[in-house]
């Protein structure tokens, strides 16, 4: 009986292979060999679990993300985190949007956009912070979302303001600072626990973006035409892709403690800053972005003078 239903479960080949260590086997290895297969021939080895057959109908596989825990063990996580990712998209979005935008003139329109993809992208890991909820697809996400809002829209915007009317020069200073763009996202992930925390390595590029966006959103809204101001552009558009790459340190405000308590005049210090920079937000805002800009290579020639003089 046990032979006869090895063979009808298709499993004739596996013991007909062991035959000649059948003939000499004892009668217990005998019996626990024909167990074994008998057990095999029971199992639903073709059978998975209802939830695998209905993702397996999906043209889309499932996120597995494979992490180590506080004490060194690999764990395994499906799917990702809804709130952070929702933030990172509204940040691709809008950076995305400024992209239309700059294609279609609606230069104040588009770098307003920039502007709103900062905010969203200071936003996304505040959260994921916040709420314990980091991961590693959620950093490639938010880079890959960064270069296209602070690398690619703020180029593309002072090329189509400004950059269009110098020719091949024009956009080979664009492509100049998504070029910084990339490597400072890039060498930024993987810097990422090794540097201080404190301080960013090059000019972050959400800041260079609010340069170059600044700059448009500030001279276009005075009815000025880029191409009246194309050679100042294109030095600040190259200026700012440097920086992304140089060695320069820039204060990153990440030691901030947000959740801890403050004196009574800080809310009041936010209010005058809301209250100053809405008054009048593109050149507030550029004003801004350029001594932020500036900060880093004074601070820079700072340090050398005092290691002359020392």
């Amino acid at each position: 009986m046990p032979r006869f239903f090895i063979l009808w479960r298709g499993f004739w080949y596996k013991a007909s292979s062991r035959a000649s260590e059948l003939n000499t086997a004892t009668p217990v290895e005998i019996r626990q060999t024909r167990c074994k297969v008998l057990f095999m021939s029971e199992g639903p080895e073709d059978q998975k679990p209802a939830g695998d057959n209905i993702e397996s109908l999906l043209p889309i596989d499932e996120h597995i993300e494979e992490e180590q825990d506080a004490e060194g063990r690999k764990v395994r996580h499906r799917g990702i985190y809804l709130l952070p990712n929702l933030f990172t998209t509204a940040n691709l979005f809008a950076g995305f949007y400024s992209i239309i935008n700059a294609m279609n003139g609606n230069f104040y329109v588009a770098a307003a956009a920039v502007f709103v993809a900062m905010v969203l992208d200071g936003l996304d890991g505040r959260v994921a912070r916040l709420t314990n909820t980091q991961s590693a697809f959620g950093a490639e996400y938010d880079s890959l979302s960064d270069m296209v809002a602070f690398g690619v829209a703020p180029a593309l915007l002072a090329f189509e303001w400004a950059l269009g009317s110098m020719g091949k020069v024009g956009w080979m200073v664009a492509f100049i600072y998504v070029a910084g763009a990339a490597l400072r996202l890039a060498r930024f992930n993987t810097q990422i626990g090794s540097v201080d925390k404190r301080y960013f390595i090059g000019l972050a590029s959400p800041a260079a973006a609010g340069v170059v966006a600044g700059t448009v959103w500030a001279f276009s809204d005075f009815g000025i035409k880029g191409s009246n101001m194309s050679f100042a552009v294109a030095l600040l558009v190259a200026a700012a892709g440097c920086l992304m790459v140089s060695n320069i340190k820039y204060y990153s405000f990440k030691d901030l403690d947000l959740k801890g308590r403050v004196p009574f005049v800080a809310i009041l210090a936010v209010v005058l800053v809301f209250a100053v920079v809405f008054s009048d937000p593109p050149r507030i805002l550029l004003l801004i972005f350029l001594a932020y800009a500036a900060s880093g290579p004074i601070q820079y020639l700072l340090q050398l003078r005092r290691r002359k003089s020392a």
